[in-house]
């Protein structure tokens, strides 16, 4: 559900283990296929803040019925809130409505990381990228933002976000202008749509490395990375999605959307973006969607351990202990304890595959600070069973755990849990952006 639009899409997974009979079991996803793609709709909205969230429902469910499909054959899903609708006031109510039909696994919305991976990866630049070894800086252009995928040889290597969008000016059927985004308050003034456009392109431009724009900074969205992504001097094959990248290929009027997509599009692809070699994604409007129905799910380690811990679980925050130091356990759980709303996870990305009393120590320190709390622990090394075991054994068969590995999870990101898999559990690691 973004800015412009909305769309669903059914995919099947295939999940396979891919180690020898006699070898811990290692589950993959080993094929992705899309079954039903949805019409492209617009988002409905009641007014500008706030998104209708009866009619948002009717839509969904209408277009389960044209895929052939009830609730009750969906094993997981992903309900992604993107662009300014991410920042619509109702967002959380919207996910919420929307969750009990998208399975059992839901990703509430996508922060701009999460959104221009996805887009990066639906769009075919991932692949790509890989298939011929150049590095692209995707930008999947949408209504209210551009998010910015840096990849080099296939992998994504950094990412960002523009205020850069289709929506940002709206226009009544008389031509006349309805509605202009607070973001380009003190920026433009003049009411020359053709010249907003122009500046719009030069910011794009500047991302790429191509040339400077004075908006650059003050479109670029707060807490994502500073741009240009690339190097200084590494050139770049730009690459393109979203709604806007089809007003790139195609002519369409001006005022054909009732917005400026149209003439944002005929501007970039009159500028230096588009003067070189360029890419546009083989999925352009449908690649975020594409990327969330066939890329946002991932499997933890096999070697899991689950005692009491009813699944799934969303929207769980990290927190880090960032290396293999007990004495620093004390003051992060402490202050977990203390700021953290709700469920959390405990990120041990320093933690190796230890011997048994290493692991029984870690456990008896652990136990120390969450005694009587749940304890959902990730860890990237492969010992999240023998891990779960030595804490079930200390603090009894009705305490919370639940350990899961071969999982890493950035700072700043959340976690989603879902029903096992055969012995693995699929996992979502994602950012959260509900704010401005």
């Amino acid at each position: 559900m973004g800015t412009t639009s909305t769309q669903l899409i059914v995919s099947r997974l295939t999940v396979e283990n891919r180690a020898s009979a006699f070898a811990v079991p290692d589950m993959a996803i080993a094929s992705r296929q899309v079954l039903y793609e949805s019409p492209v709709h617009f988002t409905p909205l009641l007014d500008e803040s706030h998104v209708d969230e009866d009619r948002l429902r009717r839509l969904v469910q209408s277009e389960y019925a044209s895929a052939g499909i009830t609730r009750e054959l969906v094993d997981t899903g992903a309900v992604i809130v993107t662009g300014e609708t991410s920042r619509k006031e109702n967002a959380q109510a919207v996910t919420r409505a929307l969750s009990d039909l998208a399975g059992d696994f839901v990703v509430a919305t996508a922060g701009p990381d999460l959104e221009s991976v996805l887009a990066a990866r639906g769009s075919g630049a991932v692949d790509y990228s890989e298939n011929t070894g150049k590095t692209l800086l995707h930008m999947d252009i949408g209504g209210g933002t551009a998010n910015l995928a840096l990849i080099r040889k296939g992998v994504i290597v950094k990412t960002g976000c523009l205020n850069v969008g289709g929506r940002l000016v709206k226009f009544r059927e008389d031509g006349t202008i309805r509605y202009v985004s607070p973001v380009l308050e003190g920026l433009w003034e003049s009411g020359d749509t053709e010249e907003l456009c122009r500046c719009l392109a030069k910011t794009l431009e500047a991302a790429a490395g191509l040339g400077e724009s004075p908006w650059l900074k003050a479109l670029t969205t707060a807490g994502t990375a500073s741009l240009p992504l690339n190097d200084p001097g590494e050139p770049v094959v730009p690459s393109f999605s979203g709604g806007v990248a089809d007003c790139i290929s195609k002519t369409y009027p001006p005022r054909a959307f009732g917005d400026i997509g149209p003439t944002l599009g005929k501007c970039i692809r009159e500028s230096r973006l588009c003067h070189g070699e360029y890419y546009l994604g083989s999925q352009t409007i449908r690649a975020t969607v594409i990327g969330a129905g066939c890329h946002s799910a991932m499997l933890s380690g096999s070697t899991v351990f689950c005692q009491n811990v009813a699944l799934p679980l969303k929207n769980l925050s990290v927190v880090h202990l960032d290396r293999e130091d007990q004495t620093a356990m004390g003051p992060v759980l402490t202050q977990a304890a203390k700021t953290q709303e709700g469920p959390w996870v405990l990120a041990l990305p320093g933690y190796t595959a230890p011997d048994y009393g290493r692991v029984s120590a870690l456990a008896e320190e652990l136990l120390r600070f969450l005694a009587g709390k749940p304890m959902l622990l990730c860890l990237e090394a492969d010992m999240a069973k023998a891990l779960g075991q030595a804490l079930a054994l200390r603090a009894g068969k009705d305490a919370e755990i639940l350990c899961i590995d071969r999982v890493r999870l950035p700072k700043g990101s959340y976690l989603d849990v879902g029903a096992p898999v055969g012995p693995a559990f699929p996992v979502v690691v994602k950012t959260l952006v509900f704010g401005t």
